[in-house]
């Protein structure tokens, strides 16, 4: 190489030195908005805000375990006044608590209903399901609005007229009365969670299923359940623990031997007559461990999330 190629070159090397490493001005002008935006977020205010909104959830969570708390130790103390922990533990107010509200009966009354409601809202919201994730048909959006109506509604505004004709027909007070009360919530749970599960499924294996001569039977029996049991068990037990807790629907069309485990709970708190507080308690400790016992459960199974996500879609969705 000459003296003047060589001369030539070293600032070509350097310029290009220098165009490799320093930066875009496009890139560095894309950059900073980006990183305003990162030290708006970051800013005061929002630190401020985030040690706010974790306080809040904080100091609920404290208050809710306290009186959790307290209610459990209650419900277990020989004697508890003026003293920071009981004097002794027990489970006398347990076995009380069985006798004297009936929990026996009450809890088999309980099972009979969230049985039905159960098996009953699978055996119609599955095949509602089908239909609103496979067909269509004029007044489609119609149809997914009564179905999710019971969900944004609270039940007292539906409940009260409800359980007026059921008295009129002579269903108040019985548990068929019970168990369909509680039959017109249950319906969009089910509906809600199997709708995606059925959309996710192909299409095309219905068609293939009828070319190798597969009845409607044999294609749902063969084909199609086994896909949707995860979704079956998912809606059964979201319709369990709804039903579980439904309170409102149950105390206007219950009878004293129709009462489930919240409408029992309920009257052993405002009934009259003298009770030991420390039985209610237990009575109440009872009914929160079976309940966060299929919550758990349910939540192995379906997202809140998801369920959510489904409810602002469901009115939009063809």
């Amino acid at each position: 190489m000459s003296a003047t190629n060589k001369h030539l070159a070293g600032p070509l090397a350097a310029q290009n030195g220098d165009f490799m490493t320093t930066p875009s001005p496009v890139s560095s002008l894309a950059a900073a908005p980006t990183a305003r935006r990162k030290m708006r977020r970051e800013g005061p205010g929002s630190r401020l805000w985030r040690v706010l909104v974790w306080g809040a959830m904080i100091f609920f969570l404290v208050n809710v375990g306290l009186m959790i708390a307290t209610v459990a130790m209650n419900s277990l103390a020989t004697r508890w006044f003026g003293t920071p922990l009981p004097q002794g533990f027990t489970l006398h107010w347990y076995a009380q608590a069985w006798r004297d509200f009936q929990l026996a009966d009450v809890l088999w009354v309980t099972m009979e209903v969230v049985g039905a409601v159960v098996l009953l809202s699978i055996a119609l919201g599955v095949p509602a399901a089908y239909a609103l994730a496979r067909a269509q048909f004029p007044g489609k959006k119609l149809a997914m609005l009564v179905f999710l109506l019971p969900l944004m509604v609270p039940p007292v505004t539906y409940g009260i007229p409800m359980a007026t004709v059921l008295y009129k027909v002579g269903l108040g007070g019985t548990l068929a009365g019970v168990i369909l009360a509680n039959l017109v919530p249950s319906l969009p749970f089910v509906i809600l969670v199997m709708t995606p599960f059925i959309e996710q499924i192909d299409p095309n294996l219905e068609a293939a299923a009828r070319i190798f001569g597969a009845n409607t039977l044999k294609y749902f029996r063969y084909v199609l359940l086994p896909l949707l049991v995860p979704g079956i068990l998912a809606a059964g037990l979201l319709v369990l623990v709804r039903t579980i807790g439904m309170f409102e629907l149950t105390f206007f069309t219950a009878g004293p031997d129709t009462q489930t485990l919240v409408v029992a709970l309920y009257y052993a708190v405002f009934s009259t007559g003298v009770r030991a507080p420390q039985s209610i308690d237990a009575m109440a400790m009872i009914y929160m461990a079976i309940t966060l016992l299929w919550v758990l459960i349910a939540l192995q199974f379906v997202s809140p999330t998801q369920l959510v996500s489904r409810v602002k879609e469901a009115p939009k969705g063809e």
